[in-house]
């Protein structure tokens, strides 16, 4: 391969990375024909910082009273520390949140799924420890500026069961444990 060709390809590549770098998080309101009037943002990619500015942003775009308001989470996860954030942000203004059909909910995306007042999962939730900079150790200092208190802290607020944490970190970043219906009843995801 010339070297200008792969040049090209790696401008290429880094424009698809960066295009890729945070979630997609689109907030929309809408007359639904029986609730009246709801919102529903939409939570999809990796969760990056600047996420939950992006979702207040959208959140206070659409002011007034809603019938329901709803998080659909199609997501392949990110940063913790944004994750919860923006869980903690879905909770105080309301909303439940839906992993549909067609949607996958992994790794930090968890913590959006748990900040619903009310959850609905119809398509796949899969748990993994945090990847870590420089290693995929447990005992790293934080997972992404999440400590291991504050992520236990946070599943508590949610009424989320605390062993779903220790599932959490016992389940290799490289392998991915998908949820039964069953244990999402168990850990409070449903």
């Amino acid at each position: 391969m010339s070297r200008s060709v792969f040049q090209a390809v790696i401008i290429v590549a880094a424009l698809l990375c960066a295009n890729t770098a945070l979630a997609k998080v689109e907030v929309q309101a809408g007359q639904h024909k029986t609730l009246g009037r709801i919102l529903v943002a939409k939570v999809s990619e990796d969760i990056a910082l600047g996420d939950y500015e992006a979702l207040l942003k959208g959140i206070k775009a659409n002011p007034g009273k809603f019938a329901k308001k709803i998080v659909m989470l199609d997501s392949i996860g990110g940063s913790v520390s944004e994750a919860i954030r923006i869980g903690r942000l879905l909770r105080e203004t309301g909303f439940d949140s839906l992993v549909p059909s067609t949607g996958v909910c992994q790794g930090s995306c968890v913590y959006l799924l748990a900040a619903g007042q009310h959850k609905t999962v119809r398509g796949y939730v899969g748990i993994h420890r945090p990847y870590y900079s420089g290693s995929d150790s447990v005992h790293s200092a934080s997972a992404g500026g999440a400590s291991r208190a504050s992520q236990a802290a946070y599943f508590k607020q949610m009424h989320v069961a605390p062993e779903l944490l220790a599932l959490i970190n016992n389940t290799e970043p490289q392998r991915m444990r998908v949820l039964s219906p069953a244990e999402l009843a168990r850990y409070g995801l449903k």
